[in-house]
Formats: C-alpha cells, sequence, structure tokens
C-alpha cells in the first residue's frame, strides 16, 4: 500500500492541474482500501489507486464509465482528468466530478435500497458489450467461474476446521461450481458493497467504483444479498435482480469464498465473517414467487 495524505494530493494537483491548484482538498471518510478519494473543492474528487494491483481500474474507468453512464438508471463518476506518477507517487490517478450522497451504512429505506440495486443490476447486464474487458486478473476473477477459487476455499476451511460448519461449506461451494452461466457474457460491477452505494434522502443515489467491472458471469454481484440484505430483503433483492436458480447457487458460493478467505486471514481476521457465514448457510434466498427468477439475462 501507497501512503497518501492531503499533502500529497494538493502537490499532484498543483503540479499537473494547475487550474485546481487554490481548491481545498479534505479526505474523503469511510474508505476501501482498493483507492484514496479526496475532494477537490465542492464539485470535483480525487481518486488515486492504493497499490499496483488496482491500477487496471484507472485505465477501464476512463474507458468505459462513459460508455455505461447514458444507459444507467443512475449516476456513476465522470472521470474530467487523468493524472499521471508524480512527486513519489507511482501510479495514474484520476479527476472526477463529485457525487453527492452519503454511503449507505447511514440511515435508509432497506427493502427500497434491494429494489433500486437489483433494478441497477439488472439494466446493467442488459447493456452492449462489445469490446468490453471479460473477467479476469484486472476483476480479480469476478465474472469467472467461482471454481478459479476453489483452492483458496480448500485451504480456508482446512485452516478454519471447527470454527465453521466445514461439511455444510462444503456442500454449498459443490452446488456453486456444478453449474456455469449460460449466456453471452453480461456487464458485472464487480464490487457491489455498502460503500459503493450512495444514498440521498435514504434512497439510492449513485453507485461508485467500477475498477473491478468487466463481463461474464454477474453472480458476483449478488453477494451483497448475504453481506448487507436479510430476511424480507434478500427477497425483494433477488426479484429485483432476475436471475435463476444456478446464479445464486453461484453467488452463495462468491460469497462463502470471501468470508472464509476473509476469516482464515491469519493478518487481519475479521470476526464478524462469521455472521455472513451463517447467513449464507441458513440463506439460499428463495424467490417469492414461483418463476420470479426464472430469466437469466
Amino acid at each position: 500500500m501507497v501512503d497518501i495524505d492531503i499533502d500529497l494530493v494538493r502537490t499532484l494537483v498543483h503540479e499537473q492541474f494547475p487550474r485546481w491548484r487554490d481548491l481545498p482538498v479534505e479526505p474523503v471518510h469511510r474508505q476501501g482500501w482498493d483507492n484514496r478519494t479526496f475532494r477537490l473543492g465542492s464539485e470535483l474528487s480525487v481518486r488515486l489507486p492504493s497499490a499496483e494491483g488496482y491500477v487496471a481500474g484507472v485505465a477501464k474507468e476512463d474507458r468505459w464509465l462513459p460508455v455505461l453512464a447514458p444507459w444507467l438508471p443512475l449516476p456513476v463518476p465522470t472521470v474530467v482528468a487523468t493524472g499521471r506518477p508524480g512527486s513519489g507517487y507511482p501510479y495514474p490517478w484520476s479527476v472526477r466530478r463529485w457525487l453527492p450522497g452519503d454511503i449507505i451504512a447511514g440511515v435508509v429505506d432497506r427493502l427500497r435500497l434491494a429494489q433500486d440495486r437489483g433494478r441497477f443490476l439488472a439494466r446493467l447486464r442488459q447493456l452492449p458489450t462489445e469490446h468490453a474487458p471479460v473477467g479476469g486478473l484486472h476483476s480479480f476473477f469476478r465474472g469467472c467461474h467461482p471454481s478459479v477459487y476453489g483452492d483458496q476455499v480448500q485451504r480456508s476451511l482446512a485452516a478454519l476446521g471447527a470454527d465453521v460448519d466445514v461439511a455444510a461449506c462444503r456442500r454449498i461451494w459443490a452446488d456453486a461450481t456444478v453449474s456455469a452461466w449460460p449466456s453471452a457474457p453480461a456487464w458485472f460491477h464487480g464490487d457491489v458493497a455498502e460503500g459503493n452505494l450512495l444514498a440521498v434522502h435514504g434512497a439510492l443515489s449513485s453507485v461508485i467504483d467500477f475498477g473491478t467491472c468487466g463481463v461474464g458471469d454477474p453472480a458476483c454481484d449478488l453477494v451483497i444479498a448475504w453481506t448487507y440484505f436479510s430476511g424480507e430483503e434478500r427477497v425483494v433483492f433477488r426479484d429485483a435482480v432476475g436471475l435463476d436458480d444456478d446464479t445464486w447457487a453461484r453467488a452463495r458460493g462468491w460469497a462463502l469464498w470471501k468470508a472464509l478467505v476473509t476469516l482464515a486471514n491469519p493478518a487481519d481476521p475479521d470476526p464478524a465473517q462469521h455472521e455472513i457465514v451463517r447467513q449464507i448457510l441458513r440463506d439460499p434466498v428463495t424467490p417469492r414467487r414461483s418463476g420470479a427468477a426464472a430469466w437469466s439475462s
């Protein structure tokens, strides 16, 4: 991880975009690991990859956000300038339009959020995919078959032992790996987490961080069903997404993989993942109506 602070951002802006050099720079709170974001004045933000593995997302968002934005039902980031390495910072970076809103961890209408998020993903799947980036290393293999992480699942189960229900986990993982996406590759976001969803007045207002997006199997985008939603919210989300049982089985596998590898990480174990694993084991997310999730694209 690169050490990124306000002084570095001020220096980069001053040297490369002097028209904005007098604008105040403020850190954005509640950030993820992939990038660091700073507010630049009242209308702009600066986004910088925190490590080399996230650099591919800069050029990808530059290329594809303008293509996707006109088709989507909610605002997404607008890149207005791309910076180059400098002042000891080794990676490209970008300046974007500021999107108002708060992370959805605050007070939101969760049932409405479940429906709006599902509809957003359903629309995203329908967008043209010509020349789009196929899931792979640039997306941390989101969009690929979940079996790509089979070795990590097995190692995590061996390391966790009696801390989890190994037999139940193996059954869910087996179910996740016996089907494959049957249709043409579809767009996926790749990191549908609460930190990448913004809300205004309790409603979903924009979707950010398309650094791991691409085309392939959209099952990876359903993990939020277990990591954020619960009960009826999951059912509403599933109905709005409109995907079949096999895709949900693969999604459950994606959720299980992430929870297990996080729990088994000796450097930074996250006890909260125990509850996520319990939710994954307990709830396959059954559609409200028979056949309600029968669509595949």
